[in-house]
């Protein structure tokens, strides 16, 4: 066991400083390249939501103009939720002179924001940037960080929730505790919870190896499961739907790849459209603009989202009126 924890800690330490002493290495540049800029691209972990805020950012690039590879060079770098990988990354791109960072998730902007104070820095997928202490205001940021948030609409799930569910009374909730932003989240849904005549059973975990033990615990004692937007907890979302699915219990998830995992419903944001949003305000700023003269966005607009498989599963009929303006999910993914 000693051997192989040792093993463990000089494989990261080893991948650390290749990543730290590659990004000291220039890239060659042709005389004849027609490349403009220079994009670093920060992902905190590898999930279905934050790859779409990705592929959402680079088309949002696209539409004005900034092609990778044609007159933009991107650089994709995922530190598996490892936060020292994560500041590692952030140095490379310091010294690789980025002339723009996109940070996908709170810590990947923190990291970020921590190396640099005048690099260009576009985040998305930042619950509350205020609390991140990047800023000290929404109103008034003027730094070197602007983007867009995935803050949920913690109001419009518990309505869906109440409306799908009518007798729920408890509904778990299962979390990263490292995770600022979900601490966020649990602390508005027990706001709100009282509302809808619900109590919220919040459990946190500090690593993957305590989520089966924790599901099999609370899947006993509460009506049903909510999702946060925490990046822990989405990638183990196999696990968590089977636990639940065993036990005829509902998932409501905070967007719309939760529902694909296995979620019952959300009522939620598109990863994709916060990235494509992001990805504008970055063309944006690349050409010119000033930005500390923009914000962290959110998203206005949310669509609800069903899985018919999970629907036929728990034997749920989904009113018509939802059923109209809802995106479908034939199947669990």
């Amino acid at each position: 066991m000693v051997v192989k924890k040792v093993n463990v800690f000089l494989i990261l330490i080893i991948s650390m400083l290749l990543v730290f002493m590659w990004g000291l290495i220039k890239p060659v540049k042709s005389e004849t390249s027609t490349i403009k800029y220079k994009i670093g691209i920060s992902q905190i972990a590898e999930h279905p939501a934050l790859d779409l805020s990705r592929e959402g950012f680079i088309e949002g690039l696209n539409s004005k103009g900034l092609v990778s590879g044609e007159n933009v060079d991107i650089e994709i770098q995922n530190s598996q939720g490892d936060i020292a990988i994560s500041q590692m990354i952030a140095q490379r791109f310091g010294a690789l002179k980025k002339d723009l960072i996109f940070a996908i998730g709170t810590p990947s902007a923190q990291t970020a924001y921590n190396n640099t104070k005048t690099t260009p820095i576009i985040v998305t997928a930042i619950t509350d940037i205020v609390s991140s202490g990047i800023v000290k205001s929404k109103e008034d940021m003027n730094n070197n960080v602007a983007g867009t948030s995935d803050m949920v609409p913690i109001s419009k799930q518990l309505e869906l929730l109440k409306t799908l569910i009518p007798k729920a009374k408890k509904v778990g909730v299962i979390y990263n505790t490292s995770e600022l932003n979900s601490e966020v989240q649990i602390s508005n849904m027990k706001d709100i919870a009282p509302k809808y005549d619900l109590e919220i059973v919040q459990v946190g975990i500090n690593n993957t190896n305590e989520l089966s033990q924790v599901l099999d615990s609370i899947v006993n004692t509460v009506d049903a499961l909510y999702i946060p937007t925490d990046n822990l907890v989405a990638s183990s979302m196999p696990l968590i739907y089977s636990k639940f699915s065993s036990k005829n219990k509902p998932i409501f998830g905070a967007e719309e790849a939760h529902v694909k995992s296995g979620a019952l419903a959300t009522d939620g944001i598109s990863y994709y459209n916060l990235g494509f949003q992001s990805g504008v305000m970055a063309a944006e700023v690349l050409e010119g603009k000033d930005i500390k003269t923009m914000k962290v966005e959110e998203l206005k607009d949310t669509q609800i989202v069903i899985n018919q498989q999970v629907c036929r599963k728990l034997n749920i009929d989904i009113p018509k009126d939802i059923l109209d303006k809802a995106i479908i999910v034939e199947e669990v993914q």
